[in-house]
This record gives C-alpha cells, structure tokens and sequence, in this order.
C-alpha cells in the first residue's frame, strides 16, 4: 500500500493541546580557542533564537500536520512570553487561551550550540530558567475551564506534561470530560499521573517510566525489564494504550490487545542531529492518528517516522504531511517481539 494512503488527512481535526508552555532559547557559536581561565572551549557568538519546547512544540506540530490546533497554558507576561506566543500565532496556533501571568516567568531553556564552519552543531551546554513556584490555582481552574467547555467540541486532547505546576487534578477533571464525550485523550507525562487514571494512551520516555514506577533508566536495559514496567505502569493507572519511547531503542506499545508489547525500531538514519522535542512530536502525532481513527500499532508507525524525521535537525522541529509520507516508508512494522527494543 502506497505510503501516502497510510497517512490520513488532518485537516478536518480540531485539537486541543494543555500543559506547560517552554520557551526554547537557541544561542549558537563558533569554537575558536580554549580560554585561559579555565579548561573550557571558548566560543564566538554567531546569533541567538527562540524556539517552542513543551506544549508549545506539541500545539506547533499538531498544526503543521494541518490539524486545527487550539493551545491552552500559561506563560509569564515577559518578553519570551509575548515571542512564544507570536511564533505560535504565526504558525497558525490558537492562542487565545495562553495566559500571560504577570509575576511568574515563562519557563526557557538556553541550549548552547557549537560547530566548526560547515558542521552540525551539538549541543555544549544548556541552562534552564524555571519559575520560583508552579502555575497558581486560579491560573490551573481558568484553564481547566477552558479545557472543561470544549467537551464535545474537540476531536482529541493532548496533555503535555513538563512539571511546570499546570497539569494537574483541575486539568484531569476537565480532561475526563472530554473523553466521556468522545474524544480520545493522551497524556505525555513528566510528573502527574494518577489524576489521569484511564486516560487514552500516556506516551512516556524511558525515564519517566522508570521514574512512574520507583526505577532508574539503567533497570530498564532490556526489553523484559520495559515490559514489566510497562504492565506495573497499566495497572496502576490503566491507561488503554501505553507508548513507551526509548531514544535509540524505537518504542513499545501495550494495550489489552497488546499485553507483552509490540515493539518497533527507530526509523531514519542511526546517527541523529539532536533529540530535542522528539517526544512532542511522537505525541502529537501519535494523538492524531488516533483522533483519525487509526487502530494504535499503526498510529505508532507513524509516531516512530514523524520522531526520525525530527531528530534530523537541530533544535525542536515539526514533520509537516510531505515529510511524513516520505519518512513512512523507512519506519518498519510494529513486530509481536521483544527484541528490537533490547537494541
């Protein structure tokens, strides 16, 4: 079957993306010395930018798969706030329901990249601006209002979770509410859970499963030890689908139809630019085929391509249509095997 006929049409979707809102701060430089001060690489400033991380990057590639995309959060009524919400306008992102919050500091982390002329840049050192204290009460129940009120209204709702306070009981409640009308929820999860019993599918990275169930990553090296987490995981919080992204390993899907797991291999090239927002992007994509009415396994393939695409570039990035179509091919099919996650 031709790729593009795997890939179903998004623009008639209308999603909802909660959570907490990051703002990406790229500066990027040349190494041309090591300083005399200390044993560190001296780098010349070349240009700096501002990126989407978090929901913001999961709002920015729900839209560029042509969804309708509506983004609910907060963030600080500072300078990073008004440039996070104008890139996210710009790409076609709802933002009438981002909150400016005067006093709190949109959360921004500052990666700093360096390369010769002509080489990719990696990523050196990166410092991160958090606010003093999570999201208000009344900051969560306006936007749980928000989100309570689109019932019916939306066709998927994506909860991205970055431990920045706004995910929490009052976004749950409101959450539930959607899915009792229909609408499939999926929550990417940093550090709230258990308010989210029975959600649709949670889409945890190896490192929040481990941490989700009272392990490190490095108890998580094989597959049998993914899969036990992974069933303590659905027991606990009996989410229908569970997708697990393992990096370089691929990603694992359980369901009841799928207790011990599907696993499938990373798509695109071995040697990947940069990692970051590779998981808004599994997510977001991930919800929509769902919301498109994809049975899971190949809502996963899709994931899995969208996330190879992605890694290929420096900086959180979006799969637009063409490029997911192309990718498509290169993913491999979910296998009822462990092995591939081992790795």
């Amino acid at each position: 079957m031709p790729a593009a006929s795997l890939v179903p049409d998004f623009s008639s979707l209308r999603v909802a993306v909660v959570g907490d809102l990051v703002a990406d701060h790229y500066v990027f430089g040349r190494p041309t010395r090591l300083s005399r001060e200390a044993p560190v690489m001296v780098l010349r400033h070349e240009s700096e930018a501002l990126g989407t991380g978090g929901a913001a990057n999961a709002a920015r590639n729900v839209r560029a798969l042509g969804a309708r995309t509506l983004l609910l959060g907060a963030v600080g009524a500072d300078a990073n706030g008004r440039e996070l919400r104008r890139i996210l306008e710009e790409a076609g992102v709802e933002v009438e329901d981002v909150r400016p919050v005067r006093g709190w500091m949109t959360p921004t982390k500052t990666r700093i990249l360096g390369a010769d002329a002509g080489r990719t840049r990696h990523q050196v050192l990166r410092i991160d601006r958090e606010p003093d204290e999570p999201a208000s009460a009344a900051v969560r129940e306006a936007v749980a209002a928000r989100l309570a009120a689109l019932a019916g209204q939306v066709d998927a709702v994506l909860v991205s979770d970055y431990g920045y306070g706004l995910v929490g009981e009052e976004v749950a409640r409101a959450a539930a509410l959607v899915r009792a009308a229909g609408a499939p929820v999926v929550l990417d999860p940093r550090a709230c859970l258990a308010p989210f019993r029975e959600a649709t599918a949670m889409t945890p990275n190896l490192g929040e499963l481990a941490a989700a169930t009272g392990r490190s990553p490095d108890d998580l090296a094989s597959a049998e030890a993914v899969a036990g987490a992974a069933a303590e995981l659905r027991a606990a919080y009996r989410p229908r689908h569970l997708l697990v992204t393992l990096g370089n390993r691929g990603m694992a899907l359980y369901s009841d139809e799928h207790p011990r797991g599907l696993a499938i291999r990373p798509a695109g090239p071995r040697d990947v630019v940069d990692v970051s927002g590779a998981g808004d992007t599994a997510a977001a994509v991930f919800t929509l085929a769902l919301a498109a009415g994809l049975k899971a396994p190949a809502a996963m393939r899709l994931a899995n391509a969208a996330a190879g695409v992605v890694v290929m570039e420096t900086g959180a990035a979006v799969c637009p249509p063409d490029r997911l179509r192309s990718a498509l091919p290169l993913s491999p099919l979910p296998e009822r095997v462990a092995a591939p996650v081992a790795g």
